[in-house]
């Protein structure tokens, strides 16, 4: 019986071993960063049994056998359309910038998306003005209002936006939402969805949550992109989330949450209708592009007003929007100032960051005094000292939760939608950014900046590095989970 004890005790070890070494050689194979990589294998030597689970729930861009599938099936009637832009007048490569024109190339090459010009575009700040153009310009739809959002919170004027949507679904208007699962699930409670359902507007729940699917894919995953388009006219992106500020989180000690949206009208929409089109093809298998943008001649004397659009996220190559900051960074000459709510930079940026500055870059960096994310606060922390003793300038906004993502570089160009600058973001989630060069915009977002700034405390070097040692603890504790948060 001893022997026979022992026998199983050597198996069962030996098997857990064996389990061992093979999550570590897939984690080594898939040539992910190296921070990444390490931070997993300290998680699975760790927590034996917890860190192997973790690892197949959340280590890979699992989007599911079947999803890979019509993604993959998807590219070439896309990548089709994408490629049509290219042949309009308003796609003028010989008129960017170098900014630009890196960008597009850069573009083209990894998803066949071009700039194009003839945009006009409006940095909305308020949310409530935000919210009444929405609502107007859905009461003026004629054909069609497609919606994409990570949050849709019940509650003050979000509520009116909905009716909106009723009214103009009711007056024949076809209505398509798509809404994250996890981020809106506060909303699929309310009796709004069956309202919505009932007047013809056609609702898709995005990555649903659910113990069953964590084994066909991975869970944490979110579409975290932020899409208005109507009529293929007019189209809203940036930071904010389908909720009015005085009814979202006003419990959580942060403050409201400060946020951006950007209107745009011109040739761009019909790109943002169709990556919102791809989501939905995705999620339902219904598959309906838009037509393309009119093909309006660019006046040879008009001022620049070149637009690309950038989506990421598993199946559409998911590190673009890294590669594009990342470019950007480095053709700064002059100033680059980024907003951000949650910082946890990539080993490349914060590198590119620091290079920056020490070439005489002026660099500021504005994040919020206070994050509803613990976690990422104190990882967030571990990364000042390097950066300050670059000579990066960081501030800390006191007005609330300031969660607008946008980076100008050399007061030119402007990066500004979805993305957050943490590795959730950049490699993870389904995300959105356009890059802008026109400098009515441009000078907007660097003035807004400006007023961040206005309403933030700097952070002094040597007032940091008197910080307590236990402080230092916990921030290097969160330092090294920091690529996966």
């Amino acid at each position: 019986m001893e022997r026979f004890h022992y026998i199983i005790t050597f198996i069962a070890v030996f098997t857990y071993w064996m389990i061992i070494a093979a999550v570590t050689a897939r984690i080594i194979i898939q040539r992910r960063a190296i921070g990444v990589s390490f931070a997993w294998l300290m998680i699975i030597y760790i927590l034996p049994f917890g860190g192997i689970i973790a690892y197949l729930l959340f280590g890979e861009h699992n989007i599911g056998s079947k999803r890979a599938a019509r993604t993959q099936e998807m590219f070439k009637p896309y990548q089709r359309w994408f490629g049509s832009l290219c042949s309009l007048e308003q796609y003028k490569p010989h008129y960017m910038s170098s900014y630009a024109r890196n960008i597009n190339t850069l573009c083209i090459n990894r998803l066949g998306i071009p700039s194009l010009y003839n945009n006009r575009l409006s940095l909305l700040r308020d949310p409530h003005i935000i919210l009444n153009s929405l609502i107007k310009d859905i009461e003026q739809a004629k054909y069609s209002i497609h919606f994409e959002f990570y949050i849709w919170h019940p509650g003050g004027m979000a509520n009116e936006v909905a009716n909106a949507l009723i009214n103009a679904a009711n007056k024949g208007v076809a209505v398509k939402v798509l809404l994250d699962s996890a981020g809106s699930q506060k909303f699929f409670k309310t009796p709004w969805p069956l309202l919505m359902k009932n007047s013809g507007i056609q609702l898709v729940k995005v990555l649903e949550v659910s113990p069953f699917r964590a084994f066909i894919r991975r869970i944490d995953l979110r579409m975290h992109r932020k899409i208005i388009v109507i009529d293929n006219k007019i189209g809203y992106t940036g930071s904010m989330n389908l909720v009015d500020p005085d009814y979202f989180n006003i419990n959580a000690g942060v403050g409201k949450w400060i946020d951006v949206m950007v209107r745009i009208q011109g040739a761009s929409v019909p790109v943002l209708n169709c990556i919102h089109a791809w989501d939905w093809e995705v999620e339902t298998q219904f598959r309906e592009l838009p037509q393309l943008p009119d093909n309006t001649p660019t006046p040879p004397y008009a001022p620049p007003n070149c637009v690309q659009v950038i989506p990421s996220g598993p199946g559409i190559r998911y590190e673009i929007i890294h590669q594009v900051l990342l470019q950007s960074i480095y053709q700064a000459q002059s100033s680059i100032i980024i907003t951000t709510p949650y910082f946890i930079p990539s080993e490349h940026l914060i590198f590119a960051l620091i290079s920056a500055a020490q070439k005489g870059i002026d660099v500021s960096i504005i994040i919020p005094a206070r994050s509803d994310s613990l976690m990422v606060e104190w990882a967030s922390r571990s990364f000042f000292s390097e950066l300050l003793q670059a000579g990066v300038k960081l501030y800390r906004f006191q007005q609330g939760l300031l969660h607008t993502k946008s980076v100008v570089i050399d007061e030119q160009l402007s990066l500004i939608g979805t993305v957050n600058l943490d590795m959730r973001s950049l490699w993870l989630n389904f995300e959105l950014t356009l890059a802008v060069e026109e400098p009515g915009f441009t000078g907007a977002l660097v003035a807004l900046q400006q007023d961040y700034i206005d309403d933030s405390i700097r952070i002094d070097l040597k007032e940091w590095e008197m910080r307590s040692l236990w402080k230092r603890i916990i921030e290097q504790f969160f330092y090294q989970f920091s690529p996966l948060l």
